[in-house]
C-alpha cells in the first residue's frame, strides 16, 4: 500500500479530471482569468488572490476582467473590470484595481494603515479614477491592506472617497443591498484568512494592545457576529440585522457611534447567552475607530453559510500565533485532522471526544464531516440549498454538536478558544470542559463534576486526539501515576509477554499515559480511537511493553506514518509521528484470548511521503521527472452576478495537483474496510 500512494494519487486525479494532463514550468502559475501561464511573482500571487475573490465573492464574470489593461501611454491597471458583456474599452471600464506585493514581515504584525496614512500609495489610483470618466470604483491592495474608493463627481471637482467595501457586481452604493439588510456573501477561503489577520493586526497595531489582548477583543466581536446570525435562524422573517456597517459609517464620528451602539447591545446579549463561556464582566475596550473597522470587515460575510473548514483554517491560523503553550501544546495540521476524522467515520448517533482538544480542531472537523453527510442524505450541495434545506441541515448539525461532541483541556485559555471555534462551526452550546484529562475522574478544575456526569470513562464511542508529548514535560505526580498500569515498571515473563511488577515509575511521558486514558475512555467492544503519537512509542525497543499492552487491550485497526513536514511547518515540531487507530476489546474478548490465544487479523498500514507542503509551509504540487508541475482540467462551479441575481455555471480550468498523500490514504482505508469488514 505505502509504496504506491503517489502513483494512486496521480491516477485518481487524472481519472477525476477525465482529461489528459499537461505541464507548467516551475516558477509559473495559471492566471485565474484567462487560464494562461503567468510568471509567479509576489505581486502576481496577490493579484490572483484578489481576482478569485472578485469572482467568487462579488460575482464578477472572468469574461468582464482584463489583467494589465492599458489606460494610455505606459500606464496600466493590474485588473480592469468592465460593464457586463461590454467590449474591453476605456469607455466601459467601471472599476480599477492596483496590486502591490505583500509585505515580507516574518512573524511580525503588519500595522494596518487608514486612508490618510496610505494617501501617498493611493495617489496613482485616484489619478486614474479622476482621468477616466467611466471608472466609478477603485481598489488598492498589497494582499493585507485593502483600500476601496468611490468616485464622487462634484460641480467643480472630482473626489475619490473612502468606502468600507465595494458593492457586488452590477450594483452601486445607491442600492439598499449594501446597507443593513444586505445579502452578505460566502467568504473565499484565502480572503477569510486575510480578513481575520487584518482585524487582529489592526487592533494590535493601532490600539496599543498586546497580541493576546487584541485576540480576545477580536473574539468578542466574532461572538457578536455569530449571535446575530443565530438570531436570524430563530426569528426568520422577523429578524433585523444588527452586526453591520454601512459603506461610509466607519469614516464619520456619527457612523462609528451608531456601530458601537448596535454592537454593544449584541455583546450584552452574548454574555447572557454564553454564560458557560463569559464571566459577565468582559468589555469591548476598542476605540470607536477600531470597532468600526472590525465590524465593517466581518459584516461582509455570512459566516453560517461559509464552509466550516474555511472558518476553521482562518481561525486556527490566528489562534496559533497567540495561544501556543509551553506544555507540549501545538496545533495539529488540518490535513492530519481531516484524515483522522475520515478514517474514524463518526456516525450521527455516536459520541466523540478529544481529551486534549486545544483549540478544537478535531471537534470542528467532526462537525464539518457530519455536515457534509447531512447534505448528502438531503441530496443538496453547499451554496445550492434553498432556505428550508439550509436551516434543516444546520439545525441537525447543532443538535448533533449539542448531544454528541465533547472536548476537554487543561488550559483555560484554550478552552475559550475551542468554544469560539465550535460556535463558528455551528455549535450553539459547546461541551468543552476545563479538566486535567490525565487526572480524571479525580482533580480539582472547574468542570470536573459536569464532565464526570457527561463523559465518564468507558462511555465514548469515538476518541480523536493529539495529546501533548515529550520528555521535557514528564508526569511525576504520584496521585496521577497511581491510576495507570503503564506508569508501573514492567518486566518480561516466561511466555514472551510482560508482567506488571506493581512498582511505580518516578516519571512517565504524558503520551504514554494518554494512550491508556484514551483506551479506557472509549466503550469496551465498540469504541474506536485515533491518536497522534511520536514514532518512539511504536518503534523504540524500550517501549515494547507499551506495544504489548496495547495489543492486549485493543484491536489495531490502522497505522499511518507521517513525514516530518506534517508538523514542522505549522507547529515548529521537528519530530516523526504516526497515527494509530484502535478498537477497544471487550472483557469477553480479552478473556477468550488469554485462554486460547489471539487470532491473526488484517491491519491497514500506510506511509505518507507528502502532505501538500514542505518544511517552510510552501505548497507542493505534483511534478514530472523534469521538474515541471502537472496541471489537469478541473471543473469549478461559479456564481456570476447577472441582471442583479446570481447565475450558477460550470467552468473548466486547468489546475495544479496538490502533492498530498493523505486524501488517498483515507480513500484506500475505506476500500480496506469494505474488503475486511
Amino acid at each position: 500500500m505505502s509504496e504506491s500512494v503517489n502513483e494512486q494519487t496521480e491516477s485518481a486525479v487524472r481519472e477525476a479530471a477525465g482529461a489528459k494532463e499537461s505541464t507548467i514550468p516551475a516558477g509559473y502559475t495559471l492566471d485565474y482569468v484567462s487560464g494562461s501561464q503567468i510568471k509567479e511573482t509576489k505581486k502576481e500571487l496577490v493579484r490572483q488572490r484578489v481576482v478569485r475573490a472578485l469572482i467568487h465573492e462579488y460575482g464578477f464574470s472572468p469574461e468582464d476582467m482584463a489583467l494589465d489593461f492599458s489606460i494610455g501611454g505606459r500606464k496600466k491597471v493590474d485588473v480592469g473590470i468592465f460593464h457586463h458583456g461590454q467590449a474591453h474599452t476605456l469607455e466601459n471600464l467601471s472599476r480599477a484595481v492596483l496590486c502591490r506585493p505583500e509585505p515580507t514581515v516574518g512573524k511580525n504584525v503588519v500595522r494596518i494603515r487608514d486612508f490618510e496614512q496610505a494617501a501617498k500609495d493611493l495617489d496613482e489610483l485616484e489619478t486614474i479614477m479622476r482621468d477616466l470618466e467611466a471608472v466609478q470604483y477603485g481598489l488598492w491592495t498589497n494582499g493585507l491592506e485593502f483600500f476601496f474608493l468611490e468616485k464622487e463627481q462634484r460641480r467643480f471637482e472630482t473626489k475619490c472617497n473612502p468606502i468600507g467595501d465595494w458593492p457586488m457586481a452590477e450594483e452601486s452604493l445607491g442600492t439598499k443591498e449594501v446597507l443593513s439588510d444586505a445579502h452578505t456573501r460566502v467568504a473565499d477561503n484565502e480572503m477569510l484568512k486575510i480578513t481575520f489577520r487584518r482585524c487582529h493586526n489592526f487592533i494590535h497595531g493601532n490600539e496599543g494592545m498586546p497580541k493576546d489582548a487584541a485576540f480576545w477583543q477580536f473574539l468578542y466581536l466574532i461572538f457578536c457576529k455569530m449571535h446575530d446570525e443565530g438570531l436570524r435562524a430563530k426569528q426568520r422573517q422577523a429578524w433585523q440585522r444588527r452586526f453591520w456597517a454601512g459603506p461610509k459609517e466607519q469614516f464619520t464620528k456619527e457612523g462609528r457611534l451608531a456601530i458601537r451602539e448596535r454592537v454593544e447591545g449584541l455583546f450584552s446579549e452574548v454574555k447572557k447567552h454564553y454564560q458557560n463561556i463569559f464571566r459577565g464582566n468582559e468589555e469591548i475596550t476598542l476605540s470607536d475607530r477600531a470597532l468600526a473597522f472590525i465590524v465593517s470587515e466581518l459584516s461582509k460575510y455570512d459566516f453560517t453559510r461559509t464552509d466550516v473548514d474555511a472558518k476553521g483554517v482562518a481561525y486556527q491560523e490566528l489562534v496559533g500565533v497567540n495561544l501556543r503553550g509551553d506544555r507540549g501544546q501545538y496545533f495539529t495540521p488540518r490535513g492530519v485532522v481531516k484524515l483522522v476524522i475520515e478514517m474514524l467515520d463518526p456516525k450521527e448517533d455516536e459520541t466523540l471526544l478529544d481529551p486534549a482538544c486545544g483549540t478544537g480542531g478535531f471537534l470542528v472537523a467532526a462537525l464539518g464531516y457530519r455536515l457534509e453527510k447531512f447534505r448528502i442524505e438531503q441530496n443538496t450541495q453547499a451554496g445550492q440549498e434553498n432556505t428550508a434545506e439550509f436551516f434543516n441541515v444546520h439545525e441537525r448539525l447543532r443538535d448533533y454538536a449539542a448531544a454528541k461532541v465533547f472536548g476537554a483541556d487543561f488550559d483555560p485559555f484554550l478552552i475559550r478558544a475551542a468554544q469560539m471555534n465550535m460556535v463558528l462551526a455551528g455549535d450553539g452550546r459547546g461541551h468543552i470542559y476545563n479538566i486535567n484529562s490525565l487526572e480524571f475522574p479525580k482533580g480539582h478544575l472547574n468542570d470536573l463534576e459536569t464532565a464526570r456526569k457527561e463523559i465518564p470513562l468507558g462511555s465514548i464511542d469515538i476518541l480523536a486526539t493529539n495529546p501533548p508529548f515529550g520528555s521535557d514535560i514528564p508526569i511525576t505526580d504520584k496521585q496521577i501515576l497511581e491510576q495507570y498500569e503503564l506508569a508501573r515498571v514492567w518486566e518480561r515473563d516466561d511466555a514472551g509477554g510482560f508482567r506488571n511488577t506493581g512498582r511505580l515509575q518516578g516519571s512517565v511521558a504524558p503520551e504514554i499515559l494518554f494512550i491508556e486514558r484514551c483506551i479506557k475512555w472509549i466503550k469496551p467492544g465498540t469504541g474506536r480511537l485515533g491518536i497522534v503519537l511520536p514514532d518512539g512509542v511504536l518503534g523504540n525497543p524500550a517501549a515494547e511493553y507499551i506495544r504489548w499492552w496495547i495489543m492486549r487491550e485493543t484491536q489495531v485497526l490502522a497505522s499511518v506514518d507521517l513525514p516530518v513536514e506534517a508538523f514542522i511547518a505549522e507547529a515548529n515540531v521537528n519530530i516523526l509521528t504516526s497515527l494509530l487507530f484502535l478498537r477497544r476489546k471487550s472483557e469477553e474478548e480479552k478473556r477468550a484470548e488469554a485462554l486460547g490465544g489471539a487470532e491473526e487479523y488484517q491491519v491497514f498500514m500506510a506511509v505518507a511521503d507528502k502532505v501538500g507542503f514542505d518544511r517552510r509551509g510552501n505548497k507542493l504540487y505534483k511534478r514530472t521527472p523534469d521538474g515541471e508541475e502537472i496541471v489537469v482540467p478541473t471543473q469549478y462551479v461559479e456564481r456570476i452576478r447577472i441582471g442583479g441575481r446570481f447565475v450558477e455555471r460550470v467552468l473548466t480550468r486547468s489546475a495544479k495537483i496538490e502533492d498530498n498523500d493523505l486524501p488517498i490514504i483515507a480513500e484506500k482505508y475505506r476500500e480496506f474496510l469494505e474488503e475486511h469488514s
